[in-house]
């Protein structure tokens, strides 16, 4: 779902710079994060007991078996792209300013991305492209807002002409 004034015609995947407006929200994805890939993700990139082990995870301050933050920022980062990221747009990222993990994502989590427009600006000295502000939201099944990041995204411009 989508809301906001640039939400009109133009498709998420088939936008440019020029489509998105500061203030829209959208939504999207359904992902189902399984016991098994909390388990391999951890033991590749993250191998911390609670990660990895779903008995030693009894033990941890979680009680249970949770998923790696940074598995959770994969999780984020596959949904924008499979949903949200444009292939004929899509510049990449100068980064991430602000990150945030704030409940843990465990086995059978649905999670979904709310993504804010907070700016846009196109560029004064390259004017094919504009940088947007984004607030990225996951949110799971209860809707509690797991993960939080704030960071630029680079698009390039339908009309590349500078503004007067």
């Amino acid at each position: 779902m989508s809301q906001g004034a640039a939400s009109g015609p133009v498709p998420l995947k088939e936008r440019y710079f020029e489509d998105y407006t500061a203030g829209e929200v959208i939504e999207f994805g359904d992902r189902l994060v399984t016991q098994d890939e909390i388990i391999e993700f951890a033991r590749r990139y993250d191998p911390q007991p609670f990660h990895t082990d779903p008995v030693a995870a009894q033990q941890s301050a979680f009680g249970t078996l949770v998923a790696s933050g940074w598995m959770t920022a994969s999780i984020g980062m596959a949904l924008s792209v499979e949903h949200f990221v444009s292939p004929l747009s899509s510049m990449g990222s100068p980064g991430v300013d602000k990150l945030e993990w704030l409940q843990p994502v465990k086995p059978n989590d649905r999670l979904r991305m709310r993504i804010t427009v907070l700016e846009t600006k196109r560029s004064r000295s390259k004017p094919d492209r504009g940088v947007m502000r984004l607030r990225q939201e996951l949110i799971n099944q209860a809707d509690q807002t797991v993960m939080r990041q704030e960071g630029l995204i680079m698009q390039r411009c339908r009309d590349a002409a500078p503004q007067a």
